[in-house]
């Protein structure tokens, strides 16, 4: 590629590419092009003026080289990046914007007045009718008041203050849509199916293999508490599938053979196999478009109100009106009220702000899935925390495989990770990582894998029954033992580690313990979130009271309660909501998912299991909990900015109602500052709250 260096500085690069234009497409392509290199930390294209500038932390050299080396004809692209990258969308709206304002200004400098005024007559006629429509079916509501103010305008002759209303609602109306819009699908996008691999049925075996390698026809295995990566049709097994992602219900529907099933539910219980329909993800995204659209978990109940509030406060600025002029008999006086109402700014601003700051989250690497979310979030005063995964470091590791069998520790690890593999936590992640360290080969060493509920897993190997799981696990529901000549070195377990314990033909055969260090800022985050409102902090864990009590003590958290089972943490959550607390859950886990439900806010882990993320209301990445923090701001941030619209709707628009009722201002100017100050309200609203 061929271009031109305007202006650099130490790290940053301004460029100009040497092309005739460049389209949406290619910049996209650039822009993933120059994301791949290591050392670029952030990009900016405006495709317009062809200009590039990129921020990097290496050598100057690399970027100019692999500058010189780009070519949009050679340069591969997932189609999922180009389709969903927004910048089409952004493009389009500016364009729309710009477009209104230039015409506005052509008409105004060259047009003769009656010709504007015939547009105007024109342009009116889109407005009372829409009044018109929700008159006749009995609601008064903003557009009533809207054809209203334009229709007296009219009759009036006062054509002008008729086109600048049209004019300032026409621009709201593209700066609504153009937020909405882009909130939605920036949402979307954060929330669109990620699958890296699946497993593939191949020669009476599973294979894993890239998801990017599976072609329509071929039969994938969907194991408990996994995403169900393609659209397709079930060829064997049973299993009940959370479809919320796409229905918005939350209740999971049976899947049998002949069942349809769709890219992007989950597998709560049993398993499919399923033979693949289609490959493409951007059905899955497409739904959740519609689905964000269409689902009242956008709004929060302040947004809600402040809808309805707008609605409720029509008619009293329509009888305001005829009471001035029954009063002055000054029908300029009474078209000061009329010009003036608080709905518009109320129904524009409120869900601006909502929308945006959802925005603002999904930049911190936050996704939100309903304003009403952010609202809770702000209103809670008592966070759970999970421990694996959550507290503790999400990539934890084995330290040691302990035998009580008498078999090789590498003999027990590979049939460990071979009934793990198939189940998404962080601790079976420590064990699969730990046997493909050592090269232990364990595909295909068991038969059917069962998921228990009460934190284990169940399977046979080599005909004999295995399970692994938790101490409650395996030694109080499985009622396992422990070989006699084994107890002193069982009571003698390193109590600084989490113990995974698996059985074979109910005896103990060996215990896995994970090094699973707590993560270094979590005293730190418990800290701030105390100090912005959160009253009492829990921990809960399935693990044993000695490990439990040591990461609690470190980790600063106010209660603890070790060895719990899922359905302990759910009615935990439900209790404390019955005390009156709004409650914030926090998991990465397929044991976290129901009192993720429970909770006001269910916040998962980004990389804990995708039955989790798709429960979940929240999901942070899972690097650094202090989004934790950047969460809560942003949610407390974001009230203070809604009843601040609050105050400056009512002063403003009160004051003018006032001045124009005492003849101070004219309707017309009156008009102008209403709407203007609505603009100006809704746009501030857009900017960063943090």
């Amino acid at each position: 590629m061929k271009f031109i260096i305007k202006h650099e500085i130490d790290g940053r690069m301004r460029i100009c590419t040497l092309q005739r234009r460049m389209t949406c497409t290619e910049a996209d392509i650039l822009q993933y092009h120059l994301e791949k290199i290591s050392s670029v930390t952030s990009i900016r294209i405006q495709e317009r003026s062809q200009s590039v500038v990129i921020y990097y932390s290496g050598k100057r050299d690399d970027i100019i080289s692999a500058l010189e080396k780009f070519s949009y004809g050679e340069a591969h692209v997932p189609e999922d990046y180009l389709r969903n990258s927004g910048r089409q969308l952004n493009r389009q709206y500016r364009d729309k914007l710009l477009t209104h304002i230039l015409r506005k200004c052509v008409n105004r400098l060259f047009l003769p007045y009656q010709l504007r005024a015939v547009m105007a007559v024109l342009k009116s006629i889109k407005y009372i009718r829409l009044g018109l429509q929700v008159l006749m079916s009995g609601k008064i509501e903003v557009p009533v008041l809207d054809a209203t103010a334009i229709g007296v305008s009219m009759i009036r002759g006062d054509f002008k203050t008729a086109g600048s209303i049209m004019f300032l609602l026409g621009i709201g109306e593209i700066l609504e849509e153009w937020t909405h819009k882009k909130s939605v699908d920036d949402l979307a996008r954060s929330m669109a199916l990620n699958v890296s691999s699946v497993w593939l049925c191949k020669d009476d075996d599973d294979v894993l293999v890239p998801a990017s390698e599976v072609q329509e026809g071929d039969i994938v295995r969907v194991y408990m508490g996994n995403v169900i990566p393609f659209d397709g049709m079930v060829t064997g097994g049973e299993a009940m599938v959370n479809q919320a992602s796409l229905t918005g219900e939350a209740m999971p529907v049976r899947r049998a053979k002949g069942s349809s099933v769709y890219a992007g539910t989950v597998v709560e219980e049993g398993e499919l196999t399923v033979r693949v329909k289609e490959t493409s993800g951007g059905s899955k995204f497409e739904k959740i478009v519609t689905m964000i659209e269409e689902t009242e978990k956008l709004k929060s109940s302040l947004e809600s109100k402040a809808e309805h509030l707008a609605d409720k406060l029509v008619p009293y600025t329509l009888a305001g009106t005829v009471l001035v002029w029954l009063l002055t008999r000054n029908v300029t006086k009474a078209l000061a009220v009329l010009m003036v109402d608080f709905s518009c700014a109320l129904k524009l601003a409120m869900p601006i702000s909502v929308l945006s700051a959802m925005r603002e989250a999904g930049g911190h690497r936050i996704t939100v899935k309903g304003g009403k979310y952010l609202e809770a979030m702000a209103e809670a005063d008592t966070v759970i925390f999970d421990k694996t995964g959550t507290l503790t470091k999400a990539t934890p590791v084995v330290s040691d495989v302990i035998s009580f069998n008498g078999s090789e520790p590498d003999e027990l690890l590979r049939v460990a990770a071979c009934l793990e593999e198939h189940f998404p936590h962080s601790m079976a992640k420590a064990v699969v990582d730990a046997a493909k360290e050592k090269n232990l080969d364990h595909e295909g060493l068991h038969s059917e894998v069962e998921y228990i509920v009460a934190h284990g897993i169940s399977s046979a190997v080599d005909g004999r029954k295995a399970v692994i799981g938790s101490h409650h696990f395996i030694f109080d529901d499985e009622h396992c033992t422990v070989a006699e000549e084994y107890r002193s070195r069982f009571e003698n377990l390193p109590p600084e580690c989490s113990h995974l314990y698996m059985a074979i033909e109910g005896k103990l055969a060996a215990v896995i313990c994970i090094h699973d260090p707590l993560r270094e800022e979590v005293a730190g985050v418990i800290a701030e979130l105390k100090e912005l409102g959160i009253k009492k902090v829990v921990m809960m864990t399935g693990d044993s009271e000695r490990t439990a009590r040591d990461i609690a003590k470190k980790a600063g958290v106010d209660e603890y309660y070790s060895e719990v089972l899922p359905e302990d943490k759910a009615r935990f959550v439900e209790v404390e909501k019955a005390a009156g607390s709004k409650v914030v859950m926090i998991g990465d886990g397929i044991n976290d998912s129901p009192a993720l439900s429970a909770a006001d806010v269910g916040v998962a882990i980004s990389d804990g299991a995708e039955i989790a993320r798709e429960i979940a209301d929240v999901t942070i990445a899972a690097d650094d909990l202090r989004e934790l923090v950047v969460l809560k701001k942003l949610s407390n941030s974001l009230m203070e900015r809604i009843q601040k619209n609050y105050k400056s709707i009512v002063g403003i628009n009160g004051s003018l109602i006032l001045l124009g009722v005492l003849g101070v201002i004219q309707p017309t100017t009156s008009a102008l500052m209403h709407n203007a100050s609505t603009l100006a309200i809704s746009l501030k609203s857009m900017n960063d709250l943090l």
